[in-house]
């Protein structure tokens, strides 16, 4: 029978043996990968930036705006240039050069911020005007998980056509697991873009999706298969979603080729894998519902008995 010592040493030459052979258990030689915490909270102080006076309690935003905002960005700044740094750097770019790339890859995000910023402000409108129970735009700035995963994505989209490695993943992935939306940073989506739900929702890579597009929780808009794996890398294989599109609840848009042309409603539940013309109405017959008599007595004994 072994003891603790004895365990523990075992499952250390063992594991150590492991890490010298398999490269991906320990960063490549020396380089780290970028810290998943550090890309979070600048993924935060952002949501400060862009939604000033939501999501932090610091009366400068409202004094001093111009200040606030350009110490805060400064330092945020800084930040995600050493990270994406770091990301360029593992990568296998040279220091100069992966300094450099990160300069550039910095300073086209924070330059684009205004614009994401307008962008965001005709979700939050899209929002508001598509769901009757919101009773503010403030409501659904300060607690709708649909404009969370909409809020990360168009910023971790920016780095994705980069091509910065990892953050942009991080970010979404990071959305995803506080709101249960799944938007790869690679699909492209349009303006006055609405989730309502939104529990559920998958949306890959090679999506394309146009403007006032509005989706209901469990909508997955993926691949016909991935059984190819990286064979089908760069390789469009999610769906094209037109303008003015609505896709009800647990609805699937599959294929690379398949087309939702604009004005379309997709019924919930539908499963679609060709393209539909535009000004189409699309449902899936309702299943026949069996409904027996009512029953004038009930025991506790037979409550849960289907067949009583």
């Amino acid at each position: 029978m072994s003891d603790k010592k004895t365990s523990i040493l075992k499952a250390v030459e063992q594991l150590t043996q492991n890490y010298h052979e398999e490269e991906l258990f320990l960063p490549k030689s020396g380089r780290r990968l970028p810290s998943r915490a550090v890309v979070i909270n600048i993924l935060k102080d952002l949501r400060s930036v862009i939604f000033p006076g939501y999501f932090n309690v610091d009366s400068g935003a409202a004094m001093f705006p111009e200040h606030y905002t350009g110490y805060l960005l400064n330092d945020l700044y800084d930040r995600m240039e050493a990270e994406i740094e770091i990301a360029f750097l593992y990568q296998g770019e040279e220091q100069q050069e992966a300094a450099q790339h990160a300069q550039t890859v910095a300073c086209s995000f924070f330059e684009q911020l205004p614009e994401i910023q307008e962008m965001l402000l005709k979700d939050v409108q899209a929002g508001f005007d598509g769901d009757p129970a919101a009773k503010s735009k403030e409501e659904i700035i300060f607690s709708y998980p649909g404009l969370l995963a909409i809020f990360t994505y168009r910023l971790a989209h920016v780095l994705y056509l980069e091509k910065v490695p990892f953050i942009p993943r991080i970010m979404t992935e990071y959305a995803h697991d506080h709101t249960g939306i799944d938007i790869n940073p690679g699909a492209t989506i349009g303006e006055y873009f609405f989730i309502d739900h939104g529990t559920g929702v998958v949306i890959g890579e090679t999506t394309e999706i146009g403007n006032n597009v509005k989706l209901y929780q469990g909508v997955t808009l993926g691949a016909l298969s991935t059984r190819m794996g990286q064979q089908l890398a760069n390789v469009k294989r999610h769906p094209t979603i037109g303008d003015n599109v609505t896709i009800y609840s647990n609805s699937t848009v599959l294929g690379g080729e398949t087309v939702i042309g604009e004005n379309t409603i997709i019924g919930g539940n539908t499963f679609i894998t060709e393209s539909i013309p535009a000004n189409t109405k699309v449902s899936a017959k309702s299943p026949e519902l069996v409904i027996k008599k009512p029953r004038t007595q009930v025991s506790v004994t037979n409550v849960w008995d289907w067949e009583n």
